[in-house]
């Protein structure tokens, strides 16, 4: 069964670019990353399927169900954490909670307070007088104190330091062990290999890839810089590198290949520092699709 189901889902805002003929399915049960820069239409295609924004063609349906003739009935079976949460400033974060758990048919007390417990959540405070990492501990809780069957997640880690973002997705993970279905987007390559069974990239609107994410770290390329003062640029004129910026102290290029015989290359220069990272996804999209 899908969870989550569009076809050629288009949303216009005025003559301005939303998204274009989006079409993916995310089954029950899987973990599903929506990935793409910034401004590519992530939180476009999640709006209209929450039912915020309404598809200027195309459609959308969730459990079976299209997003616009049974969105209340479908919305009880959702949490969902937006890019960006804004509350009630003169709110208690209790206060608030209770309210949000007062829509649901269940006890959601003790699974607040578990999650709040996790995450380190002060519910005493008021909103105005947290932090916008504390804020988005409010959405975490509030998008999942009852236990939905499906979570969707918009940039969920913005605003979260390591450990929180750490703790945020063994939360998610359990819950996918639980049964829920997941589908969260971001701009972060590295939350998505940690977590995703699947992919959906996004770019300017439209998909460009749907993929198994093994087949994603398969085709990935390796960011490198080395630095030092005499380091041998041309000994890295190999095949598999690319995007080479040669500066001062400094050597920076992209790598994708055995990884072991770009180690033995650097291993045989005199260097001060060495660093191998994943690139973000916008610069992937440079690499690929320029």
């Amino acid at each position: 069964m899908n969870m989550i189901e569009t076809n050629k889902l288009t949303k216009y805002y005025g003559k301005a670019r939303g998204i274009i003929d989006v079409s993916l399915d995310v089954k029950e049960g899987e973990i599903f990353g929506f990935i793409g820069p910034n401004g590519a239409g992530k939180s476009t295609t999640i709006r209209t399927l929450m039912g915020l924004i309404f598809a200027t063609s195309g459609e959308a349906k969730m459990f079976g169900k299209d997003v616009r003739t049974a969105g209340p009935e479908i919305r009880s079976d959702i949490g969902y954490l937006p890019s960006e949460v804004f509350y009630y400033d003169k709110m208690k974060v209790k206060d608030l909670l209770n309210y949000t758990a007062g829509f649901y048919k269940k006890d959601c007390t003790k699974r607040m307070n578990d999650l709040a417990e996790i995450m380190e959540l002060d519910m005493s405070r008021r909103i105005e007088d947290l932090s916008y990492g504390n804020k988005k501990k409010v959405g975490i809780v509030q998008g999942l104190l009852h236990s939905p069957k499906l979570i969707i997640l918009d940039e969920p880690t913005s605003g979260l330091d390591p450990l929180m973002q750490q703790k945020f997705f063994d939360i998610i993970q359990e819950e996918n062990k639980k049964g829920a279905t997941v589908f969260f987007s971001s701009h972060i390559l590295a939350e998505v290999q940690e977590m995703c069974n699947r992919v959906a990239i996004i770019k300017e609107g439209s998909i460009i890839k749907m993929e198994d994410i093994k087949t994603l770290r398969k085709d990935n390329y390796k960011k490198i810089t080395i630095r030092g003062t005499e380091v041998d640029s041309s000994k890295y004129i190999m095949e598999g590198v690319t995007e080479v910026i040669d500066g001062k102290e400094e050597l920076k290029f992209f790598y994708k290949g055995d990884i072991n015989k770009m180690t033995h290359v650097i291993g045989s220069d005199i260097l001060k520092d060495v660093l191998i990272e994943e690139p973000t996804l916008e610069e992937i999209f440079m690499h690929y699709y320029k």
